[in-house]
């Protein structure tokens, strides 16, 4: 319980709830998102850290990777959950 609630854990999903409202309000393209991710990802870690070296930077790309495979799963899931319900209209009709 405790490793679900330390700063990495809410630093990824804070990062993936930022990539994914970015995604959705600007319809970025998809080859895009892990640039601003990286971007986002190592800014986090510098502001955590207050400096910045090559740990810092491992782990804002570690932020950026969480956060993209994040974004990826939530529109996976939205896309596949809005399908079945597409499926289960056509078969009703």
């Amino acid at each position: 319980m405790e490793a679900i609630l330390s700063i990495d854990f809410t630093g990824y999903v804070a990062l993936a709830v930022l990539l994914y409202a970015i995604r959705q309000a600007t319809n970025l393209s998809n080859r895009y998102i892990p640039i601003v991710a990286v971007i986002l990802g190592v800014a986090f870690s510098i502001l955590e850290s207050g400096a910045f070296s090559f740990a810092v930077l491992i782990n804002g790309l570690r932020y950026a990777l969480y956060g993209i495979g994040t974004v990826a799963t939530i529109e996976y899931a939205l896309e596949k959950s809005f399908d079945t319900s597409k499926a289960y209209e056509e078969d009703g009709k």
